[in-house]
């Protein structure tokens, strides 16, 4: 056992790993690293409420590069497509009006509060898209939203 102690000691040094009776550490694990490299102060947390006008043309053109990645991989006569398919086309019209009213609200009104109401409705534009592609998504949110404001006893 001692002769592979002396072994696992010179492969040690080899490989540029300092050798000693020191206690080892563990190394931290790739999550260790990347949720202490991907923490957000609160300042870049808050940027919504402290900056809306900056992070409503961020989050729309965000929106409109993910319409384009998605149509580059699957292309974009398929995306257009499945864009108008009869089931999402009001969601579509949707989802395209409050990119262009979140933009408009940025760029040219310069209004924070406007700008925020605009980032809502993109927001949940763009979650009533997404469930769009998902079977019974949207019925099924539909009766849950319904059922929690039901006022009857």
């Amino acid at each position: 056992m001692d002769r592979m102690n002396q072994a696992f000691e010179k492969m040690k040094m080899l490989v540029g790993m300092e050798v000693g009776d020191e206690e080892e550490q563990p190394e931290p694990s790739f999550l260790d690293d990347f949720n202490r490299n991907c923490t957000l102060s609160t300042k870049q947390s808050m940027l919504v409420f402290f900056h809306p006008i900056k992070f409503g043309i961020t989050f729309s053109f965000g929106n409109v590069l993910a319409l384009g990645s998605t149509a580059f991989l699957i292309g974009p006569k398929r995306q257009l497509t499945m864009m108008l398919d009869p089931v999402r086309i009001y969601a579509t019209a949707i989802y395209m009006a409050s990119i262009i009213i979140a933009l408009f609200c940025a760029e040219y009104v310069q209004n924070k509060l406007l700008t925020l109401l605009a980032i809502v409705l993109e927001f949940g534009a763009l979650v009533w898209y997404s469930l769009s592609y998902i079977p019974f998504a949207r019925s099924m949110v539909s009766k849950i939203v319904a059922g929690c404001f039901d006022t009857e006893f």
